[in-house]
């Protein structure tokens, strides 16, 4: 029997349907980005760490949050950069978080990350972001963070051994269901980096894998 393969809906339709239709949960919330941007257990952590970044740094780097969701991470982070610039896919969730969150050096923006020009900056936060993308969209924004400075990457990853990058369709799904993830040093992306750093994971109940966040400092 031949396999019908699935149509991929373009990427900006799949997530504005997952945020209107409360896919990753949040039914009380108008948006929500799912329990990896508001689990305490989750990001207490990963702030803590982001922010101890960002100090060592005297608050002078221009921050760019690709993927920024409903904003309930890096509202925590503005005090601490030079400028933060948010961008996300969502027109309407673009539109809510310029209303709900008005700083002088915040600015949000609706953007294709995979296909848009992207802001100037000198570190670029992406959490839990490329593991709903396909490979194609992956390999389109690597070579646009490859001008930055630092790249702070969270990723949702089996635990123990996985095989790196299996494809996906561009959606709600991640590579977990695969015994994948994303690793952006292993083909077919091999980002050349000078440096990394863990800042840290935590281990999901039920076998369910782990999110890790790992710093590169890129050349």
């Amino acid at each position: 029997m031949t396999k019908i393969q699935k149509k991929p809906w373009p990427t900006k339709d799949a997530m504005t349907q997952i945020y209107e239709m409360n896919l990753w949960g949040g039914k009380e919330f108008d948006f929500y980005s799912g329990i990896g941007s508001h689990y305490p257990k989750i990001i207490n952590p990963y702030l803590d760490a982001v922010i101890t970044f960002l100090n060592s740094h005297n608050k002078s780097l221009v921050v760019c949050d690709l993927g920024c969701g409903d904003f309930n991470i890096g509202k925590h982070l503005t005090a601490y950069s030079k400028k933060y610039i948010a961008v996300d896919i969502v027109e309407n969730l673009i539109n809510r978080n310029k209303t709900l969150y008005k700083e002088d050096n915040l600015a949000f923006y609706c953007l294709d990350i995979a296909n848009d020009d992207l802001p100037s900056a000198d570190c670029v936060i992406l959490r839990q972001v490329l593991q709903h993308l396909s490979n194609k969209e992956i390999e389109n924004v690597i070579k646009k963070i490859a001008v930055y400075k630092y790249v702070i990457l969270t990723e949702h990853v089996p635990l123990g051994r996985f095989i790196s990058n299996k494809d996906v369709i561009s959606g709600q799904g991640i590579r977990i269901k695969q015994n994948s993830g994303v690793n952006l040093l292993h083909p077919p992306f091999n980002l050349k980096i000078k440096a990394e750093q863990n800042l840290g994971e935590y281990i999901l109940e039920h076998n369910k894998g782990r999110i890790v966040t790992t710093l590169y400092q890129l050349f």
